[in-house]
């Protein structure tokens, strides 16, 4: 157990804070037309003169507007989820459709379990490699992000699938997994689970966060929740990822809470406290945290508390954090402070951008919302060709002039995802469900993109020459494969 309630972190006195709850229509209607925000309840912000411009409330608009809907069709959205899962993975029980239907017709159907170890969530389904890639040894370069990634894509899934891959398919120890309480959604939000990398010297823990789940209303509204908090000294951070990760209520970032051991905990504090425990058990073993989309975004965020609350014996053993999609979780001053805190102790980090994904160019990078990118950005086109970059190209996604060259590459990736089993491997096959998202690509480039699939690839076709040494940032990479 923690102790009880320490010294209190406080945040700036610079905040937006935007509750979707106490939003009224009229109120929505009403904020795009009047700047007096100030008088709309379900805005609080003390510094409103940014505020009161027309594109700023605009955001407001639609982050509350879409924050609304999907609370509104939380119950359909989660059902057809789960149809739509539990069908994929009858199929995957019978084999195929045509055996299904004998079965049907013999009356010996099989059925899916959905705590079993056999159970593929939708992402999983995009998706199924289970195993490492045996090219792919320690002191290679792209080990750890390689491994990375597929602890990431194993993420989506349940408690025992993970632990079958991971001690039976990877042969490392499986540690746990959890769901942790997100204080703002009053509910267990928040996903991840830990395994020890024990063949490497020293010893390795890595923590996985969980991204967005495909029908998860809950992790949209983290997704599309543009308050944010200013963290004293370090900058201005999304306010939907900071909840997820533990901001506790009345916006505060205390230094301890009381810890239950279950999942009323925040991610934070629960993960801070079994790291120091675990790391304590061998001396000089270390820890990466990585993540896909949303998952990627906490993974780097949980550093940046860790600095806040000065833990300078956890950043000492953090080898590296790796990120997959990942959106902009901060402003300019934020990326500022945590590149200083990176070099200081010596942790890599490489934020992998694949193609057109559409999410690591969310939120915008501009004057109105502030966000911002930084780090060692790895950028991958749809040959899976990497290369060192700043920013990834098309930084905010929408530009009229990029909607014809992205189609092209849409149609180019649906193309390859019927040939690359032949000039790859077979280990490469996509499968139907990707196949089809590949088609909604052809109108929404960036969706298929986001998929664990391309990132899987980029660890392992693209050039290990792409992994910079972090003392040596300007250094510009071959893009061979």
């Amino acid at each position: 157990m923690a102790a009880a309630m320490a010294t209190t972190k406080s945040l700036s006195g610079n905040y937006m804070v935007l509750t979707h709850q106490d939003a009224s229509l009229h109120d929505l209607i009403r904020i795009l037309f009047h700047s007096d925000i100030e008088k709309r309840k379900f805005v609080e912000c003390p510094n409103k003169e940014q505020e009161e411009s027309f594109k700023y409330r605009w955001l407001i608009f639609v982050s509350i507007l879409v924050q609304k809907i999907l609370k509104l069709v939380e119950r359909p959205m989660a059902w057809f989820g789960n149809v739509v899962e539990m069908w994929l993975n009858l199929l995957a029980c019978n084999r195929n459709f045509g055996v299904l239907l004998l079965n049907v017709l013999r009356g010996k159907v099989v059925k899916p379990d959905k705590t079993s170890a056999t159970f593929l969530s939708f992402i999983g389904n995009l998706d199924k490699r289970m195993e490492l890639d045996k090219n792919i040894n320690h002191g290679d370069s792209r080990y750890y992000g390689a491994l990375s990634m597929m602890a990431s894509k194993a993420s989506y899934e349940n408690k025992a699938y993970i632990k079958t891959i991971v001690n039976d398919h990877w042969k490392m120890e499986f540690l746990d997994s959890f769901d942790f309480w997100n204080e703002y959604q009053k509910k267990a939000t928040t996903q991840a689970f830990m395994l020890r990398d024990k063949n490497v010297d020293p010893e390795m823990i890595i923590v996985a966060f969980r991204g967005t789940e495909s029908f998860d209303a809950d992790a949209w509204c983290t997704d599309f929740d543009f308050s944010w908090h200013e963290l004293s000294g370090i900058g201005k951070v999304h306010g939907g990822f900071l909840k997820a990760l533990g901001l506790q209520n009345g916006a505060e970032l205390p230094e301890d809470i009381p810890l239950a051991n279950s999942q009323s905990d925040p991610a934070y504090y629960a993960i801070r406290d079994l790291l120091r425990r675990l790391l304590q058990e061998k001396e000089g073993s270390k820890f990466i945290l990585t993540g896909h989309s949303l998952g990627g975004a906490l993974a780097i965020l949980f550093p940046a508390v860790l600095a806040f609350h000065k833990e300078e014996c956890l950043l000492k053993r953090l080898e590296g954090v790796y990120t997959f999609g990942q959106p902009r979780v901060g402003d300019e001053k934020f990326g500022e402070f945590m590149t200083r805190e990176l070099e200081k102790h010596s942790i890599k980090y490489y934020r992998f951008v694949y193609c057109n994904d559409m999410v690591p160019r969310l939120p915008y990078d501009d004057s109105t919302l502030m966000f911002k990118h930084f780090g060692t950005c790895l950028y991958f086109n749809s040959f899976y060709k990497g290369k060192v970059v700043v920013e990834e190209p098309n930084k905010n996604y929408f530009s009229p002039l990029s909607s014809i060259p992205k189609i092209i590459n849409a149609a180019w990736e649906l193309i390859r995802s019927f040939i690359i089993p032949y000039t790859k491997g077979p280990e490469y096959k996509e499968g139907f469900v990707l196949q089809v998202l590949r088609l909604i690509g052809l109108v929404i480039a960036g969706v298929p993109a986001h998929s664990p699939q391309d990132y899987v690839n980029a660890t392992r076709l693209g050039s290990s020459t792409v992994y910079v040494p972090l003392e040596d940032p300007n250094h510009q990479p071959s893009i061979q494969p």
